[in-house]
């Protein structure tokens, strides 16, 4: 690499032929006649050989400039391809974000409304994903859920997760509204699958026998298990973090207070070469936005 042209020459050289005057490229390049004329010769110098014919009022290349103007025409055009995209990249206003579907519905669809109003011009993409199933390369900002005791390094939880009981306003137990932890006995318990840890948390607050999961519904969704809680078919237990709207709107109620910590919880990872403005910007909003949401 150390045997290389300097590459003021070798644009120089280049427009010196692509016009076939010295004066012509030296407008293109906005510089001197002579600065032109002084790369030129500089290279000439360099490779040993001379690269033009020198007129008195045009020049005309040599048959070693000839031969050398298509490799350094090429060289420069990739040298400009690559620069380009490298701006273009650097100026996009795009954030690529991956996210469990069950909280991209129901907690990041409003950060990215309000991020929205503020910056409009950032085009945001989301992938929704089930079990972590979004390579994280494809992300600038890729959001799961981790076991407190597996959170990869590098990874950031985004706010201590709490589990809520819920249930369909007027649900009973063997006809009698559910108002007493004890009747989760015989209640219809919704389990979501690879979460039935959810409901030993519940059974070890409140002091209880272990319970009977065979009976009542299984899902390995979210939000389908709190769907099926809206239809009455049973009681949920379920991240805090999803259930708001529901609540919001009187869909589900929680018949018992709680403050039940998750052994699961919501983390991200971001990218961590070369982050956009754009990024750099919805990093700052979603950790913001994050932060909000600790009990």
């Amino acid at each position: 690499m150390k045997n290389l042209p300097h590459l003021t020459f070798l644009r120089s050289f280049e427009a010196a032929a692509r016009h076939l005057s010295f004066t012509s490229a030296s407008d293109e390049l906005n510089c001197t006649q002579s600065a032109v004329s002084n790369h030129v010769r500089s290279l000439e110098e360099f490779i040993g050989r001379p690269l033009f014919v020198r007129l008195p009022r045009s020049l005309s290349l040599t048959e070693v400039g000839e031969a050398y103007l298509p490799s350094v025409r090429h060289a420069l055009q990739e040298i400009d391809i690559a620069t380009s995209s490298i701006l273009t990249q650097n100026r996009k206003r795009e954030v690529v974000v991956s996210s469990p579907t069950s909280l991209a519905g129901l907690w990041l669809a409003k950060v990215l409304r309000e991020f929205h109003a503020v910056h409009p011009g950032v085009q945001v993409t989301v992938h929704g994903t089930v079990w972590n199933d979004v390579e994280g390369d494809i992300s600038d900002a890729s959001i799961t859920i981790n076991h407190q005791d597996e959170i990869p390094d590098g990874t950031i939880p985004l706010w201590r997760e709490k589990l809520a009981i819920i249930c369909a306003p007027g649900y009973q137990v063997n006809g009698a509204d559910l108002i007493d932890p004890a009747q989760l006995a015989q209640a219809d318990l919704l389990c979501i699958l690879g979460r039935l840890a959810y409901w030993e948390k519940v059974a070890a607050y409140f002091d209880l026998p272990p319970l009977d999961l065979s009976g009542g519904f299984q899902t390995d969704v979210s939000t389908l298990t709190i769907e099926l809680a809206v239809q009455g078919l049973g009681c949920a237990v379920v991240p805090r973090s999803l259930v708001g709207p529901y609540v919001e709107r009187g869909m589900v109620v929680e018949p018992f207070e709680t403050d039940i910590d998750s052994p699961w919880v919501y983390c991200v990872r971001f990218k961590t070469r070369s982050p956009t403005p754009s990024v750099k910007v919805f990093k700052t909003w979603l950790m913001e936005a994050a932060a909000q949401m600790q009990p």
